[in-house]
């Protein structure tokens, strides 16, 4: 077993409330994809209240600030979550949901197995991309960095992962 689990949050600002028709194709889609990331392999844990879902924990004055948090056992796991699974297809329907990010809205990092980061660490590790860029402190898919804060080639990463079948 890893020493280090990877840790990942992403933000998004929803173009209206989750009560609003225009939410809908979202929240419809919302317990199906946090249990295709349940039950994926190298799943760990990820950022829930008692609605099963993380869209009512507030992480900013913004009340259509919607956070995801999870954590992984490895990058590649994550990876193939977000890339080679039916997370995809939402994924890609986002900007019918979501406003056009500002910023950096996810970011990666590696944390002690068994330690579960709190939404103000999700929150402060954007920060931090935003403020330096892709670092071992705050890393993205597109600059990522090991456990012991190497730079890795994304393109091995991307070769690593089997495509979905």
């Amino acid at each position: 077993m890893s020493r280090f689990h990877l840790a990942q949050i992403n933000v998004a600002r929803a173009l209206a409330p989750l009560d609003d028709p225009r939410l809908a194709g979202f929240v419809e889609r919302l317990d199906d994809i946090n249990a295709l990331a349940d039950g994926s392999p190298g799943f760990v844990w990820r950022l829930q209240s008692d609605s099963g879902n993380a869209t009512d924990i507030q992480v900013s004055d913004d009340p259509k600030l919607i956070v995801n948090m999870s954590v992984w056992e490895d990058l590649e796991a994550l990876f193939a979550y977000v890339y080679r699974s039916d997370h995809l297809q939402v994924m890609a329907q986002r900007r019918q949901w979501f406003e056009k990010p500002t910023g950096a809205f996810m970011a990666l990092w590696w944390l002690p197995a068994g330690e579960l980061p709190s939404a103000a660490e999700g929150m402060r590790r954007l920060a931090i991309l935003d403020h330096k860029g892709p670092t071992s402190e705050a890393f993205t898919f597109k600059a990522p960095f090991d456990a012991a804060g190497q730079p890795i080639d994304r393109g091995a990463l991307v070769r690593q992962v089997e495509p979905c079948a």
